[in-house]
């Protein structure tokens, strides 16, 4: 009879361990961050935080989405709102329960719905709160580029390598060779 008493209590005890860590699994897996889903219009790939994204795509807080000259996107927060990007935009986006917020360093951003305003940050420093159906364009344009050389940088390069070649044959074939160390005597031990 003892036996009987003893396998009950052990499996309940098994039991009561395997619902403890069940449910504690669950609250763990139970997770506070608000996601959104990117849309891509036309049939470029839009980059979110440097990497090519295409349509479907799960978009979290504090991530840059950049759209090509030919694409365009809408992000789909769910009841939080909607916002299209423009072709040829690029822009830091955050968001969480309470509203939408971003940094606009290109192109065009639309409210196409939303709980409350959108609040923009423009590259100049203003600040905008943008309501359903309005916009804020950027005059900015991306520049991969941080100079204005129109290509020629390398013509600069190129002058100074080749200044360098011609000094170095212009010393190897001169007849006087004290440039590179002159008629200087070797003693080798080894003879």
């Amino acid at each position: 009879m003892n036996s009987k008493v003893w396998i009950r209590k052990a499996l309940s005890m098994c039991l009561t361990v395997a619902i403890i860590a069940t449910y504690s699994m669950v609250a763990l897996a139970g997770t506070e961050k608000v996601a959104g889903e990117l849309l891509v219009s036309g049939k470029n790939i839009v980059k979110v935080n440097g990497e090519a994204a295409q349509n479907g795509r799960s978009i979290f807080s504090s991530s840059t989405i950049a759209t090509p000259k030919e694409a365009g996107a809408i992000i789909n927060l769910g009841k939080i709102g909607k916002i299209q990007l423009a072709p040829d935009t690029t822009l830091s986006l955050s968001f969480s329960e309470k509203g939408i917020s971003g940094d606009l360093l290109s192109g065009r951003v639309t409210v196409l719905s939303a709980s409350h305003a959108v609040t923009i940050k423009m590259i100049d420093g203003k600040i905008l709160n943008l309501n359903v159906g309005e916009s804020a364009a950027s005059n900015a344009k991306q520049d991969d580029d941080d100079d204005d050389d129109k290509g020629f940088g390398w013509w600069w390069w190129a002058l100074v390598f080749g200044g360098a070649v011609a000094g170095v044959v212009y010393v190897a074939t001169s007849d006087s060779n004290t440039a590179l160390g002159g008629s200087t005597t070797v003693f080798s031990p080894n003879r």
